[in-house]
């Protein structure tokens, strides 16, 4: 520094560089700025601290913009809903950044989200939603949202932590993945030791990383399979084409039962019922209103 600095100055300095989040930054900024000398020899440093300020404050309006942090009271469940769970710094808000639209920050220091942190991940042609909720060793865990989740993603980077949250989620009754983040910091032998442990101790788990992405197509369609739903699509007579959204419904679902879903009386009016995919011994077979559909089926209703 080239300036005589005002003990003021370099108090409110410490206060930046011990700040746990950008809006404590900010308002240390503020303090640097106002007690700056006037005179000359300072203006470069002045002009550093204003330029720091002016970086920082655009950096919060856009992510305030951008980020969907909402209250627990505000959270629409959608069809397929995960939470995401696990201690400060365990790459949760990395991997829901890299799965959905959301930017969500990432920071050197503890606890940075406080609240939950909702964002839409496409897996092949349905849409799950993703909570991602504060760290669980920080003020800010909800654990009404652990307990009421379909799904819970679990990350964790070290194996010594999972005996730890599991006693936090013993409650819950959603499907459990375990997530071992991080994995572009192992070694090859290392992720088999943790395989071999996770295994043992048969969890349903995935390693993966959110820089190289490993290991997360594989995470997403673990998450689907935990759902235990199954996709069905639908077809009109006239149309080549099936529907570009399934219908997202119980396994072992009925043909009589999809057409009650599609409005309440349907299936009364069918004459004919003609399927497409899994369940079908060939395509186009004409089936009755009891036959059993599978996931990635596709049917197609004729009417009296």
């Amino acid at each position: 520094m080239t300036v005589n600095a005002h003990p003021e100055y370099l108090s409110a300095e410490k206060e930046y560089y011990k700040a746990e989040n950008d809006e404590d930054r900010l308002l240390a900024l503020e303090k640097m700025i106002s007690v700056l000398p006037a005179h000359k020899g300072a203006e470069r440093l002045r002009a550093q601290v204003k330029l720091r300020y002016k970086k920082l404050k655009e950096k919060i309006e856009n992510e305030k913009k951008s980020k969907k942090s909402i209250k627990k009271e505000s959270i629409k469940k959608e069809e397929l809903q995960a939470v995401i769970i696990g201690k400060t710094h365990s790459g949760k808000s990395s991997f829901i950044n890299l799965v959905t639209n959301n930017f969500t920050e990432v920071g050197d220091y503890e606890f940075v989200t406080r609240s939950p942190v909702v964002g839409m991940m496409k897996y092949e042609d349905v849409d799950i939603q993703l909570i991602e909720i504060p760290a669980i060793n920080s003020r800010y865990y909800d654990r009404g949202l652990v307990n009421n989740a379909d799904v819970l993603l679990i990350f964790i980077e070290r194996l010594e932590d999972i005996e730890e949250i599991n006693k936090l989620i013993e409650k819950a009754p959603g499907e459990k993945i375990f997530v071992f983040t991080k994995s572009d910091k192992l070694n090859e032998n290392e992720k088999r030791k943790i395989s071999a442990n996770l295994s043992t101790k048969k969890y349903n788990f995935v390693i993966i990383s959110s820089y190289t992405n490993e290991g997360i197509e594989e995470l997403k369609k673990k998450m689907f399979q935990s759902f235990k739903k199954i996709r069905i699509y639908t077809k009109q007579p006239e149309d080549k084409e099936r529907s570009l959204k399934p219908m997202i419904l119980k396994p072992e679902i009925s043909v009589k039962d999809v057409a009650e879903k599609i409005f309440k009386g349907f299936s009364k009016k069918i004459k004919e019922t003609r399927i497409w995919g899994p369940s079908s011994d060939y395509p186009g077979q004409v089936v009755g209103l009891n036959h059993k559909l599978k996931d990635l089926d596709t049917v197609e209703f004729k009417t009296k």
